[in-house]
């Protein structure tokens, strides 16, 4: 007879049993603290997918056109975020260039390859080599992926920027917020005890 499963709430530790695996659209909620324990959907993996697919051509996009284009005096200047944070470093402002390099483009590289890493060999029946290890890895980078603070920035530039210029959003700004809505979604999608079930099921067959 098949063990049951059995999780502790995150909250109060209330030990609970969570439903069988095949069951479809299932969520468990702690009795004592309300916390959403388990939430299972069927086309949660196949949808999350398709999303960072999405995301790392758009990732790719944002940081190939330029983000803003100014024009003062009759001299125009495009920049993408890559030639943003060599410029800050070429005004003797190398924390803010690794700032801007860290957090706008190797912490978001390094969440959607991970998330793919993870979920696209499981959708196709394989279990990807060192799960565990990117596991961690993801919960170490998601914290410091702050696309959505960078955007805030940009556009609190903007603002002050107009009086002084013209000031033309680039194709590499539309493509940042494209990004943090395919991101947000696919992080909203994401289920580590669904990932470990298919990954747990793909090593014993």
């Amino acid at each position: 007879m098949k063990a049951p499963r059995v999780t502790a709430c995150h909250d109060c530790d209330l030990l609970l049993r969570l439903p069988a695996a095949a069951e479809e659209r299932s969520s468990v909620r702690c009795p004592r603290c309300g916390a959403a324990l388990y939430e299972q959907g069927r086309d949660a993996l196949p949808l999350s997918c398709a999303l960072l697919l999405a995301g790392l051509v758009v990732f790719v996009i944002a940081n190939s056109y330029p983000v803003l284009t100014l024009e003062i005096a009759g001299n125009r200047n495009a920049a993408t975020l890559w030639q943003t944070a060599l410029a800050l470093r070429g005004q003797d402002m190398p924390e803010v260039a690794l700032l801007v390099l860290f957090t706008g483009i190797v912490m978001p590289a390094l969440e959607l390859s991970s998330m793919l890493y993870l979920q696209l060999p499981l959708l196709q029946g394989r279990a990807p080599a060192g799960f565990a290890a990117v596991m961690r890895l993801h919960g170490l980078v998601r914290p410091w992926c702050m696309v959505e603070v960078f955007m805030l920035g940009v556009l609190v530039s903007l603002v002050k920027l107009v009086h002084l210029a013209s000031v033309q959003p680039g194709i590499g700004l539309w493509a940042f917020f494209a990004l943090i809505v395919l991101m947000a979604a696919s992080a909203a999608r994401f289920r580590p005890h669904q990932l470990w079930e298919r990954h747990q099921a793909c090593i014993t067959e």
